[in-house]
């Protein structure tokens, strides 16, 4: 069974079509339709450059071999499951391991979409972009609906919007409001964080390329808060545990070094507070912390 031209439109709508190689979310070099090498030749490399007609060329030869594991995986189905699978599959690469398909072959109808919307995140972090298509997926697999494939721009929804302009403004080049509206602040706002990238074309379009860029920033600065608080943390308990031991020994030097350490904490805290309050507020809704807590 082969992907119908409905389906590659669809594929086209969600990946973008961007001729430029740029790192996706994971960091794996990208170009044309959300092309890896990681699906075959050619391997996008920095600086690789191509046209739109080559990029649609890579996605029909790299096609067939998504359209395989599908049939493998679902054989029989109708047209639009299909294509709504091979979709899923060229985003995900799990149409073989993915517990919707089993639940789906099952006839299982409710439980497979369930398990279909699981599959959201990227780096860790749920992703507009990906909740956008995974339910656009869902109404093509269970409905039959290919929506307006090729009619709208893939970062044109206010969700997609509003998820840029909190990326934007938690990495500091934002600071309107989260309206979900492109409006100039935003697109100001998107060039001057693509500026500081030299594989983004600085356009004030949040596209595939700027969006898997500022999710690995995201994920980045998440890391070094986490690193930071807990290396701060440490050498507290560490100071405190000495001080309480009774060593009077350069108490004073140790006094000191302990209130320094407090106030870089607390400079620490207030200058990524908002990172450190939904840090906080993640483990604090962690069943496995609550239980240890209780």
């Amino acid at each position: 069974m082969r992907t119908s031209p409905r389906g590659v439109a669809f594929i086209a709508a969600h990946e973008g079509v961007v001729t430029h190689a740029y790192r996706d979310a994971a960091g794996r070099w990208t170009i044309g339709v959300g092309h890896t090498a990681a699906a075959g030749p050619p391997t996008p490399v920095a600086g690789m450059a191509i046209d739109r007609a080559r990029a649609f060329e890579i996605l029909a030869n790299v096609l067939a071999g998504f359209e395989r594991r599908v049939s493998a995986a679902l054989p029989g189905v109708a047209q639009h499951e299909f294509d709504g699978a091979v979709s899923f599959d060229f985003n995900t690469g799990a149409i073989d391991r993915a517990s919707w398909v089993e639940r789906f072959r099952a006839g299982d109808g409710t439980a497979a979409r369930r398990g279909l919307m699981a599959w959201t995140k990227a780096g860790g972090r749920t992703l507009a972009g990906l909740v956008r298509r995974r339910q656009d997926e869902a109404r093509l697999i269970f409905d039959g609906d290919y929506g307006a494939v090729g009619s709208q721009s893939i970062a044109g929804t206010a969700a997609e919007v509003a998820d840029v302009q909190r990326q934007l403004a938690r990495l500091g080049f934002y600071r309107g409001t989260i309206d979900g509206i492109a409006g100039a602040a935003t697109k100001a706002a998107v060039r001057a964080y693509q500026s500081t990238h030299p594989d983004l074309v600085a356009d004030g379009i949040a596209g595939p390329a700027t969006r898997a860029a500022l999710a690995r920033d995201i994920a980045a600065r998440d890391r070094q808060v986490e690193t930071g608080a807990g290396g701060i943390v440490g050498l507290i308990t560490a100071l405190a545990a000495w001080l309480a031991a009774g060593e009077r020994t350069g108490l004073v030097i140790g006094s000191a070094i302990a209130l320094a350490c407090v106030a870089a904490a607390l400079f620490f805290a207030w200058r990524y507070r908002g990172e450190v309050a939904r840090i906080a507020a993640a483990k604090l809704a962690d069943p496995v912390n609550r239980k240890r807590k209780e």
